[in-house]
């Protein structure tokens, strides 16, 4: 009798564990993918420059919350878990700038050259754990 009540604790316990793992799962892909959508939804489509602004400043926001740490040149360092990096080619100048760069050479200025210039997000790429990692935006219009 005592053997049949410790297995049935066992199995119970082992439930649980198993339910809890699944739980935490399950949290963690549905906060990736909320913070995914507010980068996914710009793949292969066109925007303005503007709009680009609006992207640098989640992904710089989303780096300083998640503390990412800068290198020596003032650029985010991958950390393999959850950093944002975007690069920005613009054919102005035939120029492939990174997000800091843009960001820390102050946005009005972006937008006061770029704000009605289309651009086009052409590549994605994501950390091991599924969130966006990486994006590549092209300038589509002169």
């Amino acid at each position: 009798m005592k053997k049949m009540i410790i297995f049935f604790i066992m199995i119970i316990i082992v439930i649980c564990i198993v339910f809890g793992i699944y739980t935490n799962y399950k949290a963690n892909y549905n906060i990736a993918k909320k913070e995914n959508f507010e980068f996914e939804r710009y793949i292969n489509k066109e925007i303005y420059g503007t709009e680009l602004t609006t992207i640098i400043n989640r992904a710089v926001n989303s780096n300083e919350k998640n503390e990412i740490q800068k290198n020596e040149k003032g650029l985010y360092i991958d950390n393999k878990n959850n950093s944002i990096e975007i690069d920005i080619k613009i054919t102005d100048n035939n120029s492939i700038n990174k997000m800091e760069k843009i960001y820390s050479g102050g946005m009005e200025n972006f937008v006061k050259y770029y704000s009605n210039i289309k651009f086009k997000c052409t590549k994605i790429e994501y950390h091991k754990n599924n969130k966006v990692k990486y994006m590549f935006f092209e300038q589509t219009t002169e």
